[in-house]
């Protein structure tokens, strides 16, 4: 959840390693810093944005080597001390770390036992301290004979004041990428870090670790067997990491869904089979047949689109499916069975509950497949094959047009298994017309955001909202109520319709408006009945329907959004949401790229 950055070669290292960190600021940034070795070890860090650290770093902060951090507090609050990097005693050792490691309350007590004075609250600082008292002749042996007596999980770049020619890094569930410049090196955490400087990179895998000088870079395991790794060109426009002309990169976003859905669809739909090609799914017709269940895994948002995913493929697969928690899969010990598609969903491939759920289901002999946007991300690795997003760089912590084009994955997943199975030519060439018409239909409710913004200026005086949506909705409400708390900080909170007379409607009154997913589809009428039962009641209603559905004597903001086939609705529904949430968080004044306590990839648990 936190951002690293490190460059070594014949630039001044400072001045590239903030650029870095505040390209990664969406990633963690309740504080930042950075080291380098100039004459010697010097440091620099400071609670808050990294703007505050480069106002304060000091003159002549020289040094051709260096690493920096922008940090999501886990251990310890956001101070200066307790910034990274953390250094040993003598100041000779220098560390950044992402991740959490488990076992750092011994380690502090070891430590403290043998006279360390631990001066940070965090569980990083062990490691400065275990390097620096290492024997090792080598800096690369000090680095695994510390990494070898901690337990969690790590992202880490280390400096030392005795071996000035070299960066050593480490991976174990929190990604690291090497990128090799012209006589010189960086490492980031993040691809969007180095592609102004390289898009030539190189994916650590976990157990990995690596030697960074000026003129290259070695692989090798933490037993320091060497490990080949070459490094590749990556197809991505550094233009893309930049909000250009907008004043937010979720404002970008937003409005890139069209484009982005294009790209997804593009040469996957076969009209004249009324299929979809999904040739990354390494999967011929006859083990697509031989799948009897599909269980889809992902955190928050990538959970809800999850929930739409598993609707869509009973509905045109006619195979049970259904979305799970992936931060709570493993815990439960799950079966694991020979006949079932696991789908582990994530926009980064990084997201540490779902990668660890992905590594389960693996070591227990399921087949799993995966839907993320970011290409040799860990997830994406890991996987017996899947379908990328190509949604382009997401750089907002509210994911929009990574979702959008999740939705659309599945749907043409569960295209190409119903095709093999039950679902006609005639349903799916209905489907892929359907599909061809969606990125028009999506700039068509993006045209409609003045009535949207109207809306989100009364929804965001409301301490308090409901989401409702049935069936096919209820995703929908639940991701749209997601939206409202990560960047309005409203309390929202998603339910079945059918659900509200079981309790919430105690909570209906004035004050707390309703949100209400009404497609126009078997479900309608009982939908508009519970509006009625809100209405009657005082709750204010903002209802997402389409045209024709009769709301009349309700009283209720309406929103209408395009047709689809009614399989397809959920995406189209939740567009509007988005722009609702947006809306609602600028005329809060909020930070909408940067949502509190919030990072744009979870890479610990």
């Amino acid at each position: 959840m936190c951002g690293i950055v490190g460059y070594i070669g014949t630039q001044q290292a400072a001045p590239l390693l903030l650029e870095g960190l505040a390209r990664l600021e969406h990633r963690g940034y309740d504080s930042a810093g950075v080291a380098v070795l100039g004459s010697g070890l010097r440091v620099a860090k400071k609670a808050g944005r990294v703007r505050d650290l480069s106002e304060d770093l000091p003159k002549r902060f020289t040094g051709k080597a260096g690493i920096g951090h922008t940090r999501w507090a886990t251990h310890g609050p956001a101070n200066d001390v307790n910034a990274h990097p953390h250094v040993d005693g003598k100041g000779e050792v220098a560390v950044v770390h992402n991740g959490i490691i488990d076992n750092a309350a011994s380690l502090r007590q070891r430590l403290t036992d043998e006279g360390v004075d631990l001066v940070s609250d965090t569980d990083t600082e062990v490691l400065a301290h275990l390097i620096a008292r290492s024997a090792a002749e080598t800096l690369e042996e000090r680095v695994a004979e510390a990494l070898a007596a901690i337990e969690g999980t790590y992202g880490v770049a280390v400096l030392h004041a005795e071996f000035p020619d070299r960066i050593v890094v480490a991976r174990n569930g929190s990604p690291l990428i090497i990128g090799v410049g012209d006589r010189e090196m960086h490492v980031a955490s993040d691809l969007g870090a180095l592609v102004r400087y390289t898009t030539t990179v190189a994916h650590l895998d976990d157990g990995e670790m690596a030697t960074l000088t000026a003129t290259g870079f070695t692989t090798y395991r933490q037993d320091l067997t060497r490990v080949q790794r070459t490094a590749t060109q990556v197809d991505v426009d550094p233009a893309s990491y930049d909000a250009g002309e907008h004043d937010s990169f979720m404002r970008k976003e937003l409005l890139e869904q069209p484009a982005a859905a294009e790209r997804v669809l593009r040469g996957r739909l076969d009209e004249r089979f009324g299929t979809a090609h999904l040739g990354g799914l390494n999967m011929d017709a006859r083990e697509t047949r031989e799948i009897r269940r599909v269980k889809i895994l992902g955190c928050g948002s990538a959970y809800y689109v999850g929930q739409m995913g598993a609707s869509l493929i009973e509905e045109l697969a006619r195979i049970p499916a259904d979305a799970e928690a992936a931060s709570e899969f493993r815990y439960r010990n799950p079966i694991i069975e020979h006949d079932t598609l696991y789908v582990a969903v994530s926009q980064s491939g990084e997201t540490i509950d779902t990668l660890l759920a992905v590594q389960e289901i693996r070591r227990k002999g399921g087949r799993v497949i995966g839907l993320v946007n970011v290409v040799g991300s860990a997830i994406a690795r890991e996987c017996d094959g899947g379908i990328y997003l190509h949604a382009g760089p997401e750089v907002a912590v509210a994911s929009t047009k990574a979702l959008t084009n999740m939705f659309l994955g599945f749907a043409l997943l569960a295209l190409q298994l119903g095709r093999v199975r039950d679902l006609s030519i005639a349903d799916g060439k209905r489907l892929i017309a359907a599909l061809t018409a969606m990125p028009g239909q999506l700039q068509e409710i993006l045209d409609g955001e003045e009535h949207l913004a109207e809306v989100a200026q009364g929804l965001a005086q409301a301490e308090s909202l409901f989401f409702v949506g049935r069936v096919r909705g209820f995703p929908v409400a639940r991701e749209g109520a997601q939206k409202f708390k990560e960047i309005s900080y409203r309390h929202a909170e998603a339910y079945q319709t059918s659900e509200l007379k079981h309790g919430p409607l105690a909570l209906i009154s004035t004050a707390v408006p309703t949100v209400a997913v009404v497609p126009d589809d078997e479900l309608t009428d009982r939908n508009v009945g519970a509006l009625h039962e809100i209405a009657a009641r005082g709750g204010p209603l903002v209802v997402v329907t389409h045209a024709g559905v009769d709301l009349a004597g309700l009283g209720v903001q309406r929103v209408d959004v395009p047709r689809s086939e009614r399989e397809l609705d959920p995406i189209l529904l939740t567009i509007p949401l988005q722009l609702l949430a947006f809306h609602a968080a600028q005329a809060l004044g909020h930070d909408i790229d940067k949502p509190r306590n919030l990072a744009k990839s979870v890479t610990v648990e």
